[in-house]
């Protein structure tokens, strides 16, 4: 590794160390003269010194099926910090840091729920490829089936974007030099695609994804708490967006791909598999879904030229598989 040489016009003095000395305390440390520190720091190997073991706030946690397809088995935690929140990372930590960092995912529920139950499947999955996913409501109990609270808002999805970025940059965290803040999604099923929506236009987002979702024609005639968003909110959009949608049997379908139609400055794809309203997000890993949403979020978020060509071409990977249909503007 190169090293930066010293200037031969600065002096730097170190005061004359002490005589090493046998010490009777068997875990005391021998001073380290301060030309040592210096020079550590100038090779970066400050990271020799001891380092403190990162503060555990997780205060619970769960394998959700049998953690996922990916390479990195997913695992469901509750942190103290963000309790408010549900966290799916992979369980093992090791291999993200300097060379391989985790892309962070924002998500928000159908029915503006508090609490992700209908999506573990989908949201285990697509963590096991090696993404941070947080979505809005605490952790659910074991067979859980609906949700107590709520409903919910978007700026939930901004304050999991906020945590995320936080905990990466603070050394006491497990998730510290971890995350690829640069890489950041907001995404929602139904009420929580209109919250991805909302949130969207936060420069800080990449990409945007729509599930079982769109503006309604007239704001505000949606469920309580549904973000009461117009279809000129559209053209704030400045990221990369995909919809998936359930086809025409999808109550959204009609809303999804008029908003789908309006959109023509940034590249968007549509996705539809005819499965109506509730997706395949409780299927075995999530279903088909789950498939879509992460090539997806590989590509967008990992520039991953294999899970690129579910997107690209003609036919693209998607269109190939049984039962999608697609379109896009502004992909090649």
């Amino acid at each position: 590794m190169h090293q930066p040489e010293l200037s031969s016009s600065v002096a730097i003095e170190s005061p004359p160390a002490a005589p090493l000395r046998k010490s009777r305390d068997p875990n005391a440390v021998r001073r380290i003269p301060t030309v040592v520190l210096l020079a550590m720091a100038l090779c970066g190997c400050e990271s020799a010194l001891v380092k403190a073991p990162p503060v555990l706030t997780e205060t619970g946690s769960r394998t959700v099926e049998d953690g996922g397809t990916g390479p990195y088995p997913a695992l469901m935690v509750s942190d103290g910090t963000l309790a408010t929140h549900t966290v799916f990372r992979p369980k093992d930590l090791g291999p993200f840091g300097r060379r391989q960092k985790l892309p962070v995912i924002a998500w928000g529920n159908g029915a503006c729920a508090n609490s992700p139950w209908e999506h573990l499947n989908f949201l285990s999955e697509i963590a096991s490829h090696g993404f941070l996913v947080i979505a809005i409501g605490p952790m659910p109990a074991e067979g859980q089936r609906g949700a107590p609270g709520g409903p919910t808002k978007a700026s939930m999805l901004t304050d999991a974007i906020n945590w995320a970025i936080a905990q990466n940059s603070d050394r006491t965290s497990q998730y510290y030099g971890k995350l690829d803040t640069s890489k950041i999604a907001v995404a929602g099923m139904s009420c929580g695609g209109l919250q991805a929506l909302e949130v969207a236009p936060d420069p800080r987002v990449t990409t945007l994804m729509v599930c079982n979702s769109g503006i309604l024609p007239s704001p505000g005639a949606g469920m309580r708490g549904m973000p009461g968003l117009s279809k000129e909110h559209l053209e704030k959009l400045h990221a990369p967006t995909i919809y998936i949608l359930g086809g025409e049997r999808d109550i959204a379908y009609n809303n999804g791909m008029d908003d789908f139609r309006r959109i023509n400055h940034v590249p968007i794809f549509a996705a539809n598999l005819n499965v109506g309203h509730g997706g395949t997000y409780s299927r075995p890993h999530g279903g088909d879904f789950a498939i879509v949403a992460t090539a997806w979020f590989k590509w967008q978020l990992k520039g991953d030229a294999k899970a690129a060509a579910m997107f690209e071409g003609e036919p693209c990977g998607v269109a190939q598989m049984a039962g999608w249909t697609v379109e896009k503007k502004n992909i090649p």
